[in-house]
């Protein structure tokens, strides 16, 4: 393949803004927001996990004292009501007042066995109240920092898609008049040879796979015409020459 000297040079220019791009979405693709953010992601949806189910016991024992509650106070409305009987002097016989007498100390022990369900329940959904609170400030900061994460992340997407749109419009000029094979071999080669298609050759070494050149290439090399496309013999890329290739 031949291409006239100058269209060589270009193709050097055109690497160099390719690299640019490269590095630029490279640098979007592994910015450390980002994997922090994946990560933090991550355990806040265990956290989250872990809230729900909280919750669940939290509602449950909320449940639970709103019915030990309620049977205390079915209890001793029930003791209330016979201690206002016998009070009021409605028991006359006397079998019937021990039979209250009885009945309200039997309400005594169950109102007393009651209150210590109610509190052990009480107990139980303040422990579980507290385990719920840490969970959701968990959760809260998790997406407070993840709030924060995405605006720097977001600043420096926009940098980056900033660059690369500049890279662009420089490279349309950049590959504007180059022959059509030397830029279709050039993208084939990038493809191929992780984003590098062609390289300077300087100081009788190849820019692209950084290998010395021995000395019978390099004289095939300066015995080529100046519009011969050169190809490293290491890594087959595009080798342009340049006033400081050492030849």
């Amino acid at each position: 393949m031949k291409a006239e000297p100058s269209a060589q040079l270009r193709l050097l220019e055109v690497q160099a803004l390719d690299a640019r791009a490269d590095q630029a979405r490279h640098r979007r693709a592994s910015m450390p927001e980002v994997k922090e953010m994946a990560a933090l992601e991550a355990s806040r949806a265990e956290v989250d996990d872990q809230r729900r189910d909280a919750q669940i016991v939290v509602d449950d024992l909320d449940l639970a004292q709103r019915k030990a509650d309620n049977d205390v106070e079915l209890v001793r409305a029930r003791r209330t009501r016979d201690q206002d009987r016998i009070d009021q002097g409605q028991i006359t016989s006397p079998k019937d007042l021990e039979r209250m007498q009885h009945e309200l100390e039997s309400l005594e022990r169950r109102i007393s066995v009651l209150e210590d369900e109610e509190l052990e329940v009480m107990e139980q959904l303040e422990q579980a109240q507290a385990a719920l609170s840490e969970l959701v400030q968990r959760v809260a900061a998790a997406d407070e920092r993840l709030a924060e994460l995405a605006v720097v992340r977001d600043e420096k997407v926009a940098a980056i898609e900033a660059e690369l749109v500049e890279i662009e419009a420089a490279r349309g000029p950049a590959i504007e008049g180059l022959p059509e094979d030397l830029l279709a071999l050039y993208e084939k080669l990038r493809a191929a040879k992780g984003g590098i298609g062609a390289a300077e050759l300087r100081q009788r070494r190849c820019n692209g796979c950084q290998l010395g050149i021995d000395n019978a290439e390099i004289g095939v090399i300066r015995a080529a015409p100046a519009d011969l496309v050169v190809r490293c013999e290491e890594c087959s890329r595009i080798l342009v020459r340049t006033s400081e290739s050492g030849l």
